[in-house]
């Protein structure tokens, strides 16, 4: 898909708030050390840092766990393993879940989850391209001391508090789950009906 140019004013707005999460920043420092090829820190624990700094809440508060997503063309359980091990390690002081995957797998068991089977993903940017809502559609990461953001749809949504669903894979079922447990954990959510949007 064509990645939507993300205003830099947006950009930094966006940045400022993640930042305010010791979590995220944390977990960009440390994970250059793993050597995770073309990784990305992404999804919720970005969105929703944002999400917290507009509600006034703990910048960690309501944050499921951090996804630290990387692409491997070794789709061996046992490779993806010794990186979810290493991390772990690096991690242990930290209070919460960092989920380590490798895209380039996530077909080989995407269908037992979720009942659909799925093209292998081509990269980690093609498989952020189908996460489930626009806003969560995002991923950062630090590259001598900069930091490359990647969000296909751009940063509207995530900065707007607004809930849209990426229909590239993700089911109504699945949207509706999350919009509404994410609407309790923050109220001033607008909550797109699925039946409303657009496929992307």
């Amino acid at each position: 898909m064509k990645e939507i140019l993300v205003k830099p004013a947006q950009r930094a707005v966006f940045e400022h708030a993640i930042r305010q999460n010791p979590i995220v920043q944390l977990v960009l420092e440390r994970a250059p050390q793993l050597e995770l090829p073309d990784w990305y820190l992404g999804a919720g624990c970005l969105t929703q840092s944002v999400w917290n700094l507009a509600h006034s809440f703990d910048p960690h508060a309501h944050i499921k766990d951090y996804d630290l997503v990387y692409y491997d063309p070794d789709t061996s359980y046992e490779a993806e393993d010794a990186y979810i091990k290493a991390a772990k390690e690096l991690f242990s002081d930290i209070n919460a879940e960092i989920e380590v995957r490798n895209e380039a797998r996530v077909h080989i068991w995407y269908a037992d989850h979720f009942g659909k089977a799925i093209e292998p993903y081509a990269s980690t940017e093609d498989a952020i391209d189908s996460w489930p809502t626009t806003a969560t559609s995002v991923g950062v990461r630090t590259r001598q001391d900069q930091l490359k953001l990647y969000a296909p749809y751009g940063l509207d949504d995530v900065l707007n508090l607004v809930v849209r669903p990426n229909k590239r894979l993700v089911t109504r079922e699945v949207y509706e789950a999350k919009a509404a447990r994410w609407a309790q954990s923050w109220p001033r959510l607008t909550v797109l009906p699925w039946d409303e949007t657009e496929a992307n």
